[in-house]
């Protein structure tokens, strides 16, 4: 037999718990004749009445205790399972995609904050910087730097960054002095090798010179590393002055590990984005990240404009 309309169902369900029309159309937010009507025409549906029609009351009929029954236990049943997969939904594993320079300076150093505010929620990093395939490679969300061009998804700018030269408080105390952004001449530099290939780290000593308008150095001549996050560790242990992003050397910053020798700080055209199919926006596990790292964000730069006050030079375009 073909089951009757459920929102027949749904209008029989509220009047046997109510035996009252007018109560069970407040429920449902419909008007009582709407609930008369889907009542008579789920009794013709079925060719039996479900309700004595007395006055000023209604009454179930022996087949209206039934079905009652029958509806009240089903919705009850499909509400918990609703209420279980949300509950899982909400919880389980959120996959992120990221820049292993992004995983291991910012997000990880991080990642005891979500944890502490969602204790259901596991969180598993791939450190990539190739465009992923979302639902092939089971990817929840990704953390990319460019300029947010990637078609068919979801794209929100997480961090706008800018680059500034870092070193150690020991090599600033030790080596000749940083007064002036000339003074690196007589310094040993760290490169980001990166740069040299394309330019979406744009954390390298020529882009910062040409922001603040300095010529004259000779920048082939340091350390060579093909990872932003190894420039500010080779800078941590003293091995020269480096070229670092916002979100990279936040940290160290904040704890005092790395300085900033000039206050003179250049604005990228390129940004961190989190990206992600649309439809993964309906899993509120993967929309509390999202959140979360905005409000990481938010800590991070105001760390590093309290800690190191700087004079930003305008933004340029390194495409």
């Amino acid at each position: 037999m073909r089951l009757p309309p459920l929102q027949a169902l749904r209008a029989f369900d509220a009047a046997a718990r109510h035996l009252n029309f007018t109560r069970a159309a407040e429920e449902l937010f419909v008007t009582q004749g709407a609930v008369s009507q889907q009542i008579r025409q789920l009794e013709d549906h079925l060719g039996f009445r479900l309700f004595f029609r007395l006055p000023r009351r209604l009454q179930l009929t022996d087949e209206g205790e039934r079905l009652a029954r029958a509806t009240s236990e089903g919705f009850t049943r499909i509400a918990s399972e609703i209420e279980s997969l949300l509950s899982v939904e909400e919880a389980g594993v959120v996959t992120v995609s990221v820049l292993q320079s992004f995983a291991v300076k910012w997000l990880i150093p991080r990642l005891g904050h979500f944890r502490n505010e969602h204790p259901d929620i596991d969180v598993r990093i791939h450190a990539d910087d190739r465009l992923v395939d979302f639902r092939r490679e089971g990817i929840d969300l990704a953390v990319r730097f460019g300029r947010g061009r990637y078609p068919n998804l979801y794209v929100e700018r997480l961090m706008r960054d800018e680059i500034f030269p870092v070193c150690s408080p020991d090599y600033l105390a030790s080596s000749p002095p940083l007064r002036e952004p000339q003074d690196i001449a007589a310094h040993r530099l760290l490169h980001d090798a990166t740069s040299d290939d394309h330019k979406t780290s744009a954390a390298d000593w020529k882009f910062w010179l040409d922001g603040v308008g300095v010529t004259g150095i000779d920048l082939r001549r340091g350390l060579r590393f093909n990872s932003g996050d190894m420039v500010i560790q080779a800078a941590l242990v003293g091995q020269g002055i480096g070229v670092a992003r916002t979100s990279l050397a936040a940290q160290d910053l904040k704890a005092g590990l790395l300085v900033r020798p000039f206050s003179q700080k250049v604005a990228s055209s390129y940004a961190y984005y989190v990206t992600c199919p649309e439809e993964n926006l309906n899993r509120p596990r993967v929309l509390a990240f999202i959140q979360w790292l905005k409000k990481e964000v938010a800590v991070t730069l105001k760390d590093i404009e309290e800690n190191q006050p700087a004079i930003a030079i305008g933004a340029q375009d390194i495409s």
